[in-house]
């Protein structure tokens, strides 16, 4: 459900009234009850408590969800509280257990606040590292995924300094082989594609503009390839996401956040889906933050989950 006092109720009420989908929510039944009835699909939909997922029941117009019960009623929409950072790692614990033990196929999360858990007093700092470590997974990467592209990279919520310090030889190789073992494991891609994208511009033109590129990306795909993956790269950034989005490759490790994410959202804002690859269960989830302005209003434009929601099915095999 996310972080109970930003738009990830709503989101999920909205994807979920919208078009039908075997899934359970894992939240709170009263915030999900509150987000309904600011939903459109508020009279066309009914909310179902169950223990379970093996109880739930796929009927037309139910929703099934898995009640934890940790929010009080009248929790403030748009705040950020340690309350809602707490129910909202609940629910991503919760569900973690449910995937590891096969209990569900799949898990596709609702926007959290990093703020929210911090206060809470969660060690990680969002649900990528948290299931990571639930799930005791020690190599694993943030890939973006829309009917384009596909954005792996190396480093995510750090400021350039400390991205610049971990694009590392032994990152970029560890990426570029989750990238080839997702494709053609989980994705169905035979002899997936994979291209690095440059850190410096023109990726350096081989030490002139940086050395980056030269000296920690090009061993990195060298090394990939001689393992048997088909690696190119360091590529110019300016070009390399044009090519790809053509059909050229396969996917695209970027060395940064911002460059991995703007190619994909400049193709759209609705469709750009976070997928963490390497875990040993599946994972999607939205693009976008609590939106904390809007959230309590029936604003919140719900696409972004549905996209999310249909590629976990996807990836699960149906």
């Amino acid at each position: 459900m996310g972080d109970p006092a930003g738009v990830g109720p709503e989101v999920v009420m909205g994807a979920l009234g919208a078009e039908p989908h075997r899934a359970v929510v894992v939240g709170d039944l009263v915030r999900l009850e509150q987000a309904l009835t600011v939903s459109r699909f508020g009279g066309r939909a009914h909310l179902r408590a169950v223990p379970s997922a093996a109880e739930a029941r796929f009927e037309p117009g139910a929703i099934n969800v898995i009640d934890l019960r940790n929010v009080p009623r009248d929790l403030p929409w748009g705040e950020l509280s340690e309350i809602a950072g707490a129910a909202a790692h609940a629910y991503v614990e919760r569900a973690a257990r449910m995937a590891l033990d096969g209990e569900v196929d799949a898990i596709c999360t609702a926007p959290i606040n990093k703020e929210a858990w911090r206060q809470a007093g969660i060690a990680h700092p969002g649900h990528t590292e948290a299931l990571a470590a639930l799930t005791g997974t020690e190599r694993y990467a943030m890939m973006l995924v829309n009917q384009k592209l596909r954005v792996v990279h190396l480093s995510t919520h750090t400021s350039l300094a400390q991205a610049i310090a971990r694009a590392t030889t032994e990152r970029c190789l560890e990426c570029v082989q989750l990238a080839a073992d997702f494709l053609s494991q989980r994705a169905g891609v035979v002899r997936p594609r994979i291209a690095v994208a440059g850190l410096n511009p023109h990726a350096g033109e081989n030490g002139l503009l940086g050395s980056e590129d030269r000296d920690r990306l090009l061993p990195a795909v060298e090394q990939a390839q001689a393992a048997g993956i088909q690696a190119t790269g360091p590529w110019p950034a300016d070009t390399i996401y044009v090519r790809a989005s053509a059909g050229e490759f396969d996917a695209v490790v970027a060395p940064y956040h911002d460059q991995g994410h703007i190619p994909i959202k400049m193709i759209g804002l609705d469709t750009g889906v976070n997928v963490t690859i390497g875990l040993p269960i599946i994972r999607t989830s939205v693009d976008h933050g609590t939106a904390f302005d809007i959230a309590g209003s029936g604003q919140a434009r719900h696409a972004n989950l549905l996209a999310a929601l249909r590629l976990a099915e996807e990836l699960a095999g149906g």
